[in-house]
């Protein structure tokens, strides 16, 4: 992997593609259009692109097409040149009735999805879009044709997934180069050092395909648990705390595993005092330390939390091999 470094950020190729993404990224899930007011929202889309982030995430579904909203008005009136930025939508749960065709991947779906997403976020392409959840019900060469057929036409440059399978990317690759059609190239799992074993086993014959993936990994600090803050229960006007945040917080400490994660945390944090940092830029770090993936989006309801994230990659030579022994050590046995 060629790595190019600017002042303040690495910047990374998507897979095997010739697209170039901030090694670390931002993200609007569960809190632009919810969450967080737009101001706040306009200051933390700023910080981030000041920053040398170069790709903002969202989908269709992110506070009901809100989210998307949100980040529109902010692109649009930023004045920054849209070559100087990535930007994502991604299909599947919908963001209206929830009728027939208004949530899965049928080609009409996928179709009218992307036009909505277009006039949301303000922008005449989208860089990234994402097909969020596989679909049993459509078939993937229809899929695969909806999203070849936008990359044709100018209005999605990129395609990929989001938490399918790796024999699901496989066999839409495979389709994809039988019929001549832009192949996924990208996925978004869930990965920290709690959640490894998909990105790190499961899709690694993919990295070295013909087409390769590249990765925009979601919940570097596991929804939280590593920032520590949720250690003695959820403190209030935290992210679980938030009203209609109930469902993530039951996902999360309802959890079976959830007591033993929460029992290494501590021993987490220690191994970041030790290196002179805190928790939540260790699990940001480590992240970034594997070379597959190719950008870690950030999500924060706060300027001081994306601060604090940032200074991730000021972390990354100091964590040698044997500290990501130390870290494997304590992480593995309780890891999905």
């Amino acid at each position: 992997m060629v790595v190019v470094m600017s002042t303040t950020m690495l910047y990374r190729p998507l897979g095997k593609s010739g697209l170039q993404v901030s090694a670390l990224s931002f993200g609007a899930w569960v809190t632009f259009g919810k969450q967080i007011g737009d101001p706040v929202a306009q200051q933390l889309l700023h910080t981030a692109y000041d920053a040398g982030i170069n790709f903002f995430d969202n989908a269709e579904v992110y506070a009901d097409g809100k989210a998307e909203l949100v980040m529109g008005a902010i692109l649009k009136k930023s004045g920054w040149r849209r070559s100087s930025y990535l930007v994502s939508s991604k299909v599947f749960f919908g963001y209206e009735d929830e009728k027939p065709n208004q949530t899965g991947l049928s080609r009409k779906h996928v179709v009218e999805a992307c036009h909505a997403a277009l006039g949301r976020l303000q922008v005449d392409y989208l860089d990234l879009y994402y097909c969020h959840r596989p679909d049993p019900t459509v078939p993937i060469l229809e899929t695969a044709r909806a999203m070849h057929d936008l990359i044709v036409q100018g209005k999605v440059l990129y395609w990929g997934t989001s938490e399918w399978s790796a024999a699901q990317i496989a066999e839409a690759q495979r389709l994809c180069t039988a019929h001549n059609f832009h192949a996924p190239i990208v996925e978004q799992p869930q990965y920290n050092l709690f959640h490894r074993s998909r990105v790190e086993k499961e899709y690694a014959p993919l990295y070295q395909s013909p087409t390769g993936l590249g990765t925009t990994i979601w919940s570097p600090l596991a929804s939280g648990l590593l920032t520590g803050k949720y250690h003695h229960g959820v403190p209030k006007n935290s992210r679980l705390d938030a009203p209609g945040m109930e469902w993530l917080r039951d996902l999360i400490l309802k959890d079976p595993s959830a007591p033993k994660k929460l029992a290494v945390v501590p021993q987490l944090a220690a191994v970041a005092a030790e290196l002179g940092t805190t928790l939540p830029r260790l699990g940001v770090a480590w992240c970034l330390k594997n070379p597959h993936i190719s950008t870690v989006i950030l999500g924060a309801s706060r300027v001081e939390q994306l601060t604090e994230n940032l200074g991730a990659l000021d972390l990354l030579e100091k964590l040698t091999p044997s500290v990501m022994k130390q870290l494997d050590a304590l992480s593995k046995p309780v890891a999905a």
